[in-house]
């Protein structure tokens, strides 16, 4: 049978530049809690560790969980519908959030952004991967994974512009609020605009009949994959850091410098963001793809050698002795940790069987946010709280991140197993997809 007519340049664009702003709206919605944190602990009282909570475990445990029944209905059905639908919910969360009078309150919310947010990348993964051949599928995750830095910068931006002239009158329920409407309106977009694409287009003939195995039969193919695995831990170590990082950031500015003015820490970090974050997740998409049709090892030489480049700069930019040295830390940072998730991406939809891609991203970032989203931020809140009982408030933080930087270095090791394993692995993956597909040729 003949192959399915593909969508044209044009649209396929467009759907990456909406997916992709839907990813910015999920990181949006996640980072907007580190950003404001000084100003929500003050508010409800809430101990470093209950802080902790409030940006990684609470968030991330149901995001986590619900994540894989959700990639198991993307697997069948609609995909846009399942986007849309999380979206609209996430974001009628975020406004709840700035509704919240205590701990419970504000806990319960972000755990609802979080049960959103778990229907967001596995069909939009699903979705690009059906768009994009496997020779281009990094540049094009690449560009979605620019959501990441994006959505942080326009959070930053967004605190900046909601905020009155001065940090001591920073509304953080209104920035809350104005944002969750915002998304509601997005998800009526996508809902609109987007079409559901033939599932499996760039790898079978005809996919009208492929086969959806069983959930436990997904869970034991992808996790006999090493590289796979190891790709999973490689990048759930960095983020481990990366999310700890920001969501104490700017606790940590307002104790090395209570005088610096928090207008212009959010939009110097926005700026960041978008142009160090982003310009490092751009190139290391790219240069994932070049190098990796050279050899295909480069999927995990290319991460080991940015996170090895960025640890240094993270330990740096708790010690400095002022908030623009450390916002120069940052930037290098930045521009390191950004290179390496257009690589995993395309290992985490390219290695997996196509009748098992939203399942392969829904367990990809169940590892990743189990380990970096909920434990990260936790664990870095617990010690400072620690740290605190013998030390003065700055140096407790830098204590603690100093400890947490150190994860960097199984971050790197997972990705030179990631390099060992991905030749054989790749090769299996084509031969698997090649199995899936034959019984419609």
């Amino acid at each position: 049978m003949s192959k399915q007519q593909q969508p044209g340049h044009k649209y396929r664009s467009m759907v990456l530049a909406l997916l992709t702003l839907v990813y910015g709206f999920n990181f949006v919605d996640r980072q907007i809690v580190g950003i404001l944190a000084p100003y929500i602990q003050a508010d409800l009282d809430l101990t470093n560790t209950q802080l902790g909570l409030l940006i990684g475990l609470a968030f991330a445990f149901l995001y986590t969980v619900v994540a894989i029944p959700i990639a198991w209905l993307a697997d069948r059905y609609n995909r846009v519908n399942i986007l849309a639908i999380a979206l609209a919910m996430w974001s009628g969360f975020t406004a709840l959030t700035g509704m919240a009078n205590n701990f419970v309150q504000i806990a319960l919310a972000r755990a609802g952004v979080g049960i959103g947010e778990a229907g967001g990348s596995p069909p939009s993964h699903s979705i690009i991967s059906d768009m994009y051949a496997k020779q281009e599928r990094a540049g094009a995750l690449g560009v979605y994974s620019m959501g990441i830095p994006f959505g942080i910068m326009f959070a930053y931006f967004a605190t900046a512009s909601l905020m009155g002239k001065t940090g001591e009158t920073v509304d953080w329920r209104r920035v809350f609020v104005v944002l969750g409407l915002l998304g509601m309106g997005l998800a009526l977009i996508v809902r609109l605009v987007l079409r559901e694409p033939q599932r499996g287009a760039m790898e079978a003939v005809n996919t009208n009949q492929i086969d959806q195995p069983p959930f436990a039969e997904s869970l034991r193919t992808l996790l006999s994959i090493p590289s796979w695995w190891f790709m999973c831990l490689g990048i759930a170590m960095g983020s481990f850091v990366s999310y700890s990082f920001s969501a104490f950031q700017t606790k940590y500015v307002v104790a090395l410098d209570a005088d610096f003015d928090f207008k212009t820490l959010v939009i110097v970090l926005g700026i960041i963001n978008g142009i160090a974050y982003a310009g490092g997740t751009f190139t290391g998409a790219r240069v994932a793809d070049w190098w990796g049709k050279k050899d295909i090892r480069a999927y995990g030489w290319l991460p080991a050698i940015t996170i090895s480049a960025a640890m240094p700069f993270a330990i740096a930019g708790f010690w400095v002795p002022t908030v623009w040295s450390h916002l120069v830390c940052t930037t290098f940072l930045l521009w390191f940790l950004g290179a390496y998730l257009g690589p995993c991406f395309a290992i985490a939809q390219t290695l997996a069987p196509i009748n098992m891609r939203a399942m392969s991203t829904a367990l990809f970032f169940f590892i990743l946010n189990m380990i970096a989203l909920g434990g990260g931020p936790t664990i870095a809140g617990f010690l400072i709280d620690v740290f605190l009982q013998s030390n003065e408030n700055l140096v407790s933080i830098r204590y603690a991140m100093t400890t947490i930087c150190l994860v960097f270095v199984l971050s790197v090791c997972s990705f030179l197993l990631v390099a060992k394993f991905i030749q054989r692995d790749w090769a299996n993956a084509e031969h698997r997809n090649e199995n899936v597909t034959a019984a419609d040729t």
